[in-house]
């Protein structure tokens, strides 16, 4: 025989506890690890057209994430599909459009070549984009796989309207 303390009326009850029990779903207080499958991941569209290089960046970063999701799983794909317009159009604060340099090395001795990033907008400002939210992601095996749901576009066109996107917008400091 239990003793149980009722819930409500605060009195020993035997009855009360089958009562509750019965009538308690307990697969509800189990917690659901989210993976790749079960998801439920979104195509997104960011338009980059006067957003601060940084603070977009990090923003596209949760969403590949899935920070921004209540079923976030650190260990797991389950962020969004991000797609980026108008990467040419990024901004910058202060002077960094020309003090602000990109390394790479050729491999040969000496070959360490720099570029700022006004010249690397006018050759590629794809990359740039891309730099930016790569730094921000994990530099795992997770990290790689969440960069391939980035979709970077110079212009305000891109492929990816058969998946039906939803525009996305941040608060902004203009």
């Amino acid at each position: 025989m239990f003793l149980f303390l009722h819930p409500v009326l605060g009195k020993v009850c035997t009855e009360a506890k089958v009562e509750i029990e019965k009538s308690m779903n307990t697969l509800s207080y189990k917690t659901i690890s989210v993976n790749k499958e079960n998801a439920g991941k979104q195509w997104v569209v960011v338009d980059a057209e006067g957003q601060i290089l940084g603070r977009l960046a990090s923003e596209i970063a949760k969403l590949l994430r899935g920070k921004h999701k209540p079923s976030y799983t650190p260990h797991s794909d389950c962020g969004d599909n991000v797609i980026v317009i108008n990467a040419e159009k990024i901004a910058l604060t202060g002077n960094k459009m020309e003090t602000k340099y990109y390394i790479h090395h050729t491999g040969y001795p000496g070959g360490q070549r720099f570029r700022t990033v006004k010249d690397q907008l006018k050759r590629k400002p794809i990359a740039v984009v891309e730099h930016a939210v790569k730094g921000m992601l994990p530099k795992t095996k997770l990290g790689a796989e969440l960069f391939r749901n980035l979709y970077v576009y110079v212009g305000p066109d891109h492929k990816h309207a058969a998946q039906q996107p939803k525009q996305m917008s941040f608060n902004t400091t203009k």
